[in-house]
């Protein structure tokens, strides 16, 4: 059986709805709760680069630290919205699950049977 990650909220319901699917499908997921273990600029990097997204599609627009951040400004570099998710890992769009060299947004949550 394949190595499936998830960087799992556990508040969030869509990352623990994904985890169940998951678990339903017999998988044992490593689970990274990533707000208590922020991710790395580089693990970051590679997460967008398997999602096949920009740093900027992968930042949660609605809470209080986008704001605060000023993350709106589109003079900000990849490398600066990378750094503001290290700072702030709320920020990041969840639950992403990686499989292999492959990862998707948990949004539905069956969204990531396409990968496992």
């Amino acid at each position: 059986m394949r190595k499936v990650t998830i960087y799992h909220n556990p508040r969030c319901s869509k990352s623990r709805q994904t985890l169940e699917l998951l678990k339903d499908r017999k998988f044992d997921p490593e689970i990274i709760l990533y707000l208590e273990r922020n991710p790395t600029a580089s693990e970051l990097t590679t997460l967008v680069g398997l999602l096949g997204m920009t740093p900027r599609e992968l930042l949660r627009t609605g809470e209080p630290e986008y704001k605060e951040m000023q993350l709106n400004n589109t003079d900000l570099s990849d490398a600066d919205i990378i750094k503001a998710m290290v700072d702030a890992p709320i920020l990041i769009q969840r639950p992403i699950v990686v499989c292999g060299d492959k990862a998707l947004l948990g949004r539905p949550p069956e969204q990531v049977l396409k990968i496992i």
